[in-house]
């Protein structure tokens, strides 16, 4: 049996050094997580520099996840600084073949840091930091398009072994996904063309793992609004975080939930246990 959890930090440098109420809030989280023992973990959106964790950061995750060596992959030049970018821990015990993709996608989205691949003998483990459709959709072209080429990145995967895929997918794939469909039709992350995106890639031979498991179940949310301030007060989500695994492997799949962030807003962790 194998415990994966992933979750986006929304920046591990603030998470780590700031005193910040919401920091101190994300470091909760971070000790949670900890806590539940898994053998990976997926961070998403850690906005490091291309030079990735510093010394101090190192310093931190070195006290918090002793049991954990780490790979990561940051923006890079040709793209904005400090943005994106994604992390894996894994147990010491694990010795994976890393990859950090370039999908083809539209630049500089490749360059952005968001895929990191692990390789293990029976499975691959991926994470992924889907890109925003933007302010009035200014990037859903470009959007439709990175769906295209990761859909197309994971159906190569699955042609080789079983593939667990993790991440914020920057989706609410049906409307019960959100508290609000009727109000977010044209909303990045709710359009139609999003959604279908997310069908295709399922299509290809992927199950979302919490539906598998608990069917049309209402009101589970992995993101509350940070600038709503009951937003999560109120339960006025959105669950655009996922697991996905081969459909071949679906059977394997023996819990994927939410895990409790308390009163901090934003994205919270999700958790996956697979015997594999």
């Amino acid at each position: 049996m194998k415990k994966f959890i992933s979750w986006n930090i929304d920046s591990l440098n603030a998470a780590l050094t700031s005193d910040s109420a919401r920091a101190q809030m994300s470091r909760q989280v971070l000790d949670t997580i900890k806590d539940y023992d898994p053998d990976f973990i997926a961070i998403q959106e850690t906005k490091l520099s291309e030079k990735g964790p510093t010394k101090k950061h190192m310093e931190i995750l070195a006290e918090i996840f002793p049991a954990y060596d780490y790979v990561w992959a940051s923006s890079r030049q040709g793209a904005r600084k400090s943005y994106a970018g994604t992390m894996i821990f894994y147990k010491k015990e694990f010795q994976p073949q890393v990859t950090i993709p370039a999908i083809q996608a539209p630049e500089p989205m490749d360059l952005e840091g968001r895929i990191i691949n692990l390789e293990f003998e029976d499975f691959f483990f991926t994470t992924v930091y889907t890109p925003n459709a933007g302010d009035g959709l200014k990037r859903l072209a470009e959007r439709q398009e990175w769906d295209r080429c990761y859909g197309e990145y994971l159906a190569a995967l699955d042609q080789v072994k079983p593939v667990i895929a993790t991440g914020d997918f920057n989706v609410a794939h049906k409307e019960i996904d959100l508290k609000h469909p009727e109000n977010n039709r044209r909303s990045a992350g709710f359009t139609d063309e999003e959604r279908q995106g997310f069908t295709n890639l399922l299509d290809k031979g992927f199950i979302d793992s919490f539906r598998y498991l608990h069917g049309d179940i209402e009101g589970q949310y992995t993101w509350w609004a940070q600038r709503v301030k009951t937003s999560k007060i109120n339960n006025s989500g959105w669950r655009i975080d996922y697991f996905l695994v081969s459909d071949r492997i679906k059977d394997q799949i023996k819990r994927s939930t939410m895990i409790d962030s308390g009163d901090r807003q934003d994205h919270t962790p999700i958790l996956l246990e697979l015997d594999i």
